[in-house]
């Protein structure tokens, strides 16, 4: 049976702290880890039942987004030099429990932007990025009519490790920043140590939203460093070369 749209008569958000978003995001959400956090958004479900001595209704929280300063270094300044690095927030989480209907991420991400312009408004472009290494191509973006500037934006190409042959277990590039120090081939193999294997991963695809009026967005527009482009399609995508690399073992010579 197919999932109805979402109830948006019992579906509202509102602030919350970033500790209550912590403990759902790395409870629920794929990558469960913490994030950068200006702001935490919860979802919550309206309940049909009261509190007889209280008055109030039992509402569910069933999610959060989180908006934070863009995780990369080089995010905001590769954007527009109309807009300051402190006037850019990423949605740098989201996660929303199933069965709320199929277009509650949406839905929800319109009423986040919509709070965000009427209460924060010094922010004036939020961005997020669909990740293509898990199979994300972004449609609860398109569906709130997001601009999209593709994948080419990275400036540097990123590397996913595996320790073992297939199936392999790919090891995200940022871990193996955090883990191995460089991403370089040859350090990597002094400090791995055995054979691995290694691939280029996919672009992350890049969306935004312009909080601020008419006149500005269009300014904001005509100085994109990054032009928009088209959505993406469903078209499959290419597999990526998987390269090996071997570490020579480490021999003693003894002399008499």
């Amino acid at each position: 049976m197919e999932e109805d749209f979402v109830d948006t008569d019992k579906v509202y958000i509102k602030e919350i702290q970033a500790s209550v978003a912590k403990d759902i995001i790395v409870k629920n959400h794929y990558s469960h880890a913490w994030t950068m956090c200006s702001l935490a958004i919860g979802v919550f479900y309206k309940s049909d039942t009261d509190h007889d001595f209280f008055d109030v209704k039992d509402d569910k929280l069933i999610g959060c987004m989180v908006f934070g300063c863009p995780v990369g270094r080089s995010a905001a300044a590769s954007f527009s030099e109309e807009v300051d690095i402190s006037e850019v927030w990423e949605l740098t989480r989201l996660w929303i429990a199933d069965s709320y209907g199929k277009n509650i991420e949406s839905y929800c991400i319109g009423a986040a932007l919509r709070h965000i312009k009427r209460n924060h408004n010094r922010i004036k472009v939020i961005m997020s990025y669909a990740d293509s290494e898990q199979g994300h191509q972004g449609g609860i973006y398109k569906a709130t009519n997001a601009y999209y500037q593709g994948t080419a934006i990275a400036l540097m190409p990123n590397f996913s490790v595996s320790l073992t042959k297939e199936p392999y277990k790919w090891i995200h590039s940022r871990t193996v920043s955090e883990r191995y120090g460089s991403h370089n081939v040859e350090k990597l193999k002094k400090a791995v140590g055995a054979t691995f294997w290694r691939k280029k991963e996919s672009g992350k695809h890049r969306y935004f939203w312009i909080m601020t009026n008419k006149k500005e967005r269009k300014s904001i527009l005509n100085t994109l460093k990054h032009k928009c482009v088209d959505y993406p399609s469903d078209a499959n995508t290419v597999d990526p070369i998987i390269t090996q690399h071997d570490v020579e073992p480490i021999t003693s010579q003894f002399f008499e």
